[in-house]
């Protein structure tokens, strides 16, 4: 019996280096907008392009965060909408 490869991923930590320098929250609210001034409210991982999850998905791999899930309600610097 195989798994799936989302199955064996693991939720991304906002402490995980990589997620720490680009300001990844698992709670896009709880985004510092001044720190990160290209936060724009209601920008969510889910609606990201780099998000390979469907939009009501809770978590889903990020091309960013190789074997890593995302929330769909986070964010990080590396967010771009989805075309």
């Amino acid at each position: 019996m195989s798994t799936s490869a989302s199955a064996r991923a693991v939720a991304l930590a906002e402490t995980d280096p990589v997620a720490a320098g680009l300001g990844y929250k698992a709670d896009a609210t709880k985004v510092d907008a001044k720190k990160y001034p290209t936060y724009v409210s209601g920008r969510q991982c889910a609606g990201c392009q780099l998000y390979a999850g469907k939009p009501a998905d809770a978590t889903a791999p990020c091309a960013i965060f190789s074997g890593k899930l995302v929330s769909g309600k986070g964010w990080c610097t590396a967010w771009a909408k989805k075309a």
